[in-house]
């Protein structure tokens, strides 16, 4: 691996980082951004975004972070596969180890994004990718004419309810306590309620994910307090979103209680030369739209503080 110094390196490809990456590369700034799983984040693997501006109809995930993808690497930016497990800084230089080496660099931008939320339960891990899931994008055509329960209340749990109707023939929703989604979201839930195709059960917590000769067949449950099984063929679990900062454990840059990246105004961490936007950096509203925004704010921050650091940038 290259360990000259690079310019600006980015540890995530999601919205934000590939946004920002478009800004900086237009500047000639020298940009590499490193990714350990999809270019795009969570952004590639929804089914619609609708609440992008600009796009009427709504836009693809899997379109949107594609044509941000291609519009960073037309003004030159660098995207690798490779995963960050330390930074640390000597002098104004950061050093972020990938893949078991050192890269060095002027400028680290964190846009890590979030991560898939577990429930905890017996089942969850050993059936993971085999009959429990965390994408219905990636994984609901599996279960056409099939049972499904999911579990969750807030916007992505009705999200991708809504679109497993497309495939399943009846699906159990089951809410630990009260639906916080939008109203918009319940309005469309409705008219798949009245239809017979879901089913919303409150006040439920799910126990254990139940399996047989390898196959998920049932989720237990306590609801209003009482033991309930609701025959299944799949699980997928949105219960919300955990920051992928595991990676800064002991480099010194401050997270919060919720492990989200502590920034100033200027999105700069308490590290200097270190910057963080989009859904790892606290205060984020875990929108897209957002973390594009976030991801052009840092670029022009990067610029500055280049300048000023690393004039010969």
């Amino acid at each position: 691996m290259d360990n000259s110094v690079k310019e600006v390196i980015t540890i995530g490809a999601g919205p934000s980082a590939l946004t920002a990456a478009i800004y900086t590369t237009r500047e000639d700034i020298d940009t590499t951004l490193y990714e350990k799983s999809a270019i795009g984040g969570l952004a590639a693997i929804t089914d619609i975004v609708d609440n992008y501006p600009g796009f009427a109809e709504g836009i693809e995930g899997l379109t949107l972070a594609g044509n941000l993808e291609k519009q960073a690497e037309r003004f030159g930016a660098h995207i690798e596969f490779g995963d960050v497990t330390a930074i640390r800084e000597e002098g104004d230089i950061k050093v972020a180890t990938i893949d078991g080496a050192d890269v060095k660099a002027k400028v680290v931008l964190i846009a890590t994004g979030s991560d898939y939320r577990k429930i905890g339960v017996p089942g969850e891990a050993e059936f993971f990718g085999r009959g429990v899931h965390y994408c219905a994008t990636c994984d609901g055509a599996f279960y056409r004419d099939k049972k499904l329960v999911v579990i969750g209340g807030g916007n992505s749990a009705y999200q991708e309810a809504i679109f497993l109707t497309r495939y399943t023939t009846h699906i159990d929703v089951l809410v630990r306590s009260q639906v916080s989604a939008s109203e918009v979201l319940q309005h469309e839930m409705q008219k798949l309620i009245d239809a017979g195709k879901i089913t919303v059960h409150l006040n439920t917590s799910t126990e254990e994910i139940v399996a047989s000769e390898g196959k998920v067949v049932a989720v237990n449950a306590i609801k209003n307090g009482e033991a309930v099984t609701f025959e299944t063929n799949g699980v997928f679990v949105f219960v919300g979103l955990i920051p992928n900062t595991q990676f800064l454990e002991g480099s010194g840059i401050e997270l919060d209680e919720r492990g989200l990246i502590k920034t100033d105004r200027h999105l700069a961490t308490n590290m200097k030369g270190v910057f963080a936007s989009g859904d790892v950096r606290s205060g984020a509203t875990m929108q897209i739209a957002s973390a594009v925004g976030e991801g052009a704010s840092a670029a022009l921050s990067i610029r500055e503080y280049l300048h000023e650091v690393h004039p010969s940038a």
